[in-house]
């Protein structure tokens, strides 16, 4: 745009087309406009810069939208110093400039867009400009925030018909219809997971940050092969104990619609009080169980020490009590502050040695997993929320089916690869049989019985993941038994398959169905937004850098009493002892 140049007689499609080309090289030349007239049928304006001779007058053509340069006198003499800022770099003129790069890049940041237009354009801008001008590319893109909400319940119904079996419930409060919340469940997802996943699902929410906030609340699972399944999600407008015994409610309903029976189920979350009463309501034959993910940060979060962190895994994966009460004194000894604060989490709730349920070794949810996939759209209206997520949905079950339907062996890619492992470190171990059903295998390290009519081992892992350990491995082909057909069945590649045959269909365009919900004359029908509203500014950001968890915690001393806990202008040892002379 520097080399640009105007000549007389050019011509240009329209007056918006002409007034953008002089701001574009206004803009990038880095001189300054002062518009004396501007109107549909001519265009007069000068260099602002006081003394500077630059004029420009452009004319629309008779008969026609397009308009020519009339004339064009003098050349800049201003110097072209207006880098600091610069009057025609308006909002809408950014929205322009970012609109294609917005497209593609959700998470486009308002200090990128003041990078690239000083790079392109050599001026700088103010953050909050380049922030309103986010604000208005995404509304113009995706949509306002108002109109997201009014549209809610056409698009439920579009999610019932063209996925049927699927539940789409939205539900509002107050005599205004504020929005309250959303439930949505794919019937693809719920037959999925009461067909082929495991019995596990991870419980979670993550914060919105478009204008009227709010949480989305997220129910997942692992599919064969430990992948995530989505199961279930909704937005609630605020996250407390009421919206968690909605949640689990309406999860409830979801899968007693499509199951003869309810499943015995472990649960995954984060220990918060709202989910665990939740959950032991509704679903009261389940285990539940604290992330160990969210556990090892917690206590790395409060002590600061990477080497009670190793060793809290190391206790969650100990197999035998003895072992785990080896390692809890090891905690014990590293920080007795953090034993005793870990005796409020139960070893039940988080230690494979205690679990009464069945984990198949997943002591983590992989509600993070989730959150990932929608970090960079939780910025958008409440409606594209719910639309990335059903278009990843439909990406991922795709890519999924028809990578279940490539696999040829027995089991799922994971599982088969563990036993494959399995079945090469069985060779080297010594097979003693005593019955039908009980072995004992020995090693160079030591020795195991093996049960395969319980489909257990003495070293434990055969019950807590469902894949034969190698010692069971080795008791199997002893008595020429099929490895495979003594793991679980959620562990094979027909479980796989049978996860993902249910497609999920394509929602049709917004403008077709857009309409029934303008045309409505219910006035009940339309959804407002909740009166909770994003604050101004820029919200803080909790940083914790990774190097200060290695650090031990520093304990203040007192050089007066030598006490430690508090200073020596905080020591109370000087007014106790004028008490007790007194």
């Amino acid at each position: 745009m520097e080399d640009c140049t105007f000549v007389v007689g050019q011509e240009f499609p329209d007056v918006k087309a002409f007034r953008n080309a002089i701001k574009e090289a206004a803009i990038a030349q880095h001189f300054e406009l002062r518009i004396i007239k501007s109107d549909l049928i001519r265009y007069f304006a000068k260099c602002a810069t006081e003394g500077c001779p630059w004029r420009i007058r452009a004319v629309k053509l008779p008969n026609s939208p397009a308009f020519t340069i009339r004339s064009l006198e003098g050349i800049h003499t201003c110097g072209k110093n207006a880098q600091n800022g610069h009057h025609q770099a308006s909002v809408d003129w950014i929205v322009n400039f970012i609109e294609e790069r917005l497209r593609d890049d959700i998470n486009y940041k308002p200090k990128d867009i003041l990078h690239d237009i000083h790079k392109q354009y050599g001026i700088t801008i103010p953050y909050k400009q380049a922030w309103r001008a986010k604000e208005r590319g995404l509304a113009a893109i995706y949509g306002s925030s108002e109109e997201g909400y009014c549209l809610l319940p056409s698009y439920c119904d579009q999610i019932k018909k063209t996925n049927p079996g699927s539940i789409a419930e939205l539900f509002t409060t107050g005599s205004d219809n504020r929005f309250q919340r959303l439930f949505v469940s794919f019937y693809a997802c719920t037959y999925g997971f009461l067909n082929g996943c495991l019995p596990i699902v991870s419980l979670g929410g993550i914060q919105l940050k478009n204008k009227y906030l709010g949480t989305l609340l997220s129910a997942t699972s692992f599919d064969a092969d430990g992948g995530l399944f989505p199961l279930a999600f909704g937005v609630v407008d605020e996250e407390n104990d009421e919206s968690w015994m909605w949640f689990l409610s309406e999860l409830h309903k979801a899968l007693e619609m499509n199951a003869e029976s309810m499943p015995k189920l472990t649960f995954l979350f984060d220990g918060k009080k709202g989910i665990v009463d939740a959950v032991r309501r509704k679903f009261s034959n389940s285990s539940q169980a604290f992330c160990m993910r969210h556990l090892s940060e917690s206590i790395g979060k409060e002590f600061r020490n990477s080497r009670l962190m190793h060793l809290l895994w190391k206790a969650a994966y100990a197999t035998s009590t003895i072992s785990f009460k080896e390692i809890m004194a090891e905690i014990e000894d590293v920080s007795s502050e953090a034993a005793k604060w870990l005796q409020q989490f139960p070893p039940s709730r988080w230690a494979l040695v205690h679990f009464e349920g069945i984990r198949y070794g997943h002591l983590s949810s992989n509600i993070e997993d989730f959150n990932r996939w929608i970090l960079e759209f939780r910025e958008l209206p409440i409606l594209q929320v719910i639309e990335q997520i059903h278009n990843k949905l439909m990406i991922e079950f795709g890519a999924r089916r028809i990578k279940s339907n490539s696999c040829f062996s027995v089991l799922a890619p994971c599982a088969e690869k563990q036993m494959i492992e399995a079945i090469n470190q069985a060779s080297t171990y010594q097979v003693l049989r005593s019955d039908e059903v009980e072995f004992e295998v020995l090693s160079a390290e030591r020795s195991e019985i093996v049960n395969i009519g319980n489909r257990c081992c003495s070293c434990r892992d055969w019950q807590f993941y469902g894949i034969p350990c190698s010692h069971a491995v080795a008791a199997l082909i002893s008595c020429r038994k099929d490895v495979h057909a003594f793991t679980e069945k959620c562990f094979t590649v027909a479980s796989y398959r049978e996860t993902y045959c249910v497609e999920i269909h394509p929602i049709p365009g917004r403008i077709k169905w857009r309409k029934i919900s303008e045309g409505a004359d219910d006035e009940t029908q339309v959804v407002r937004p909740p009166k909770s509203r994003r604050p101004p500014g820029r919200p803080e950001k909790k940083r914790i850098c990774v190097e200060d968890l290695n650090r031990e915690k520093h304990v203040v001393h007192c050089s007066r009493c030598n006490q430690t806990g508090h200073y020596k202008t905080t020591c109370k040892a000087d007014s106790m002892n004028s008490i007790e002379q007194f």
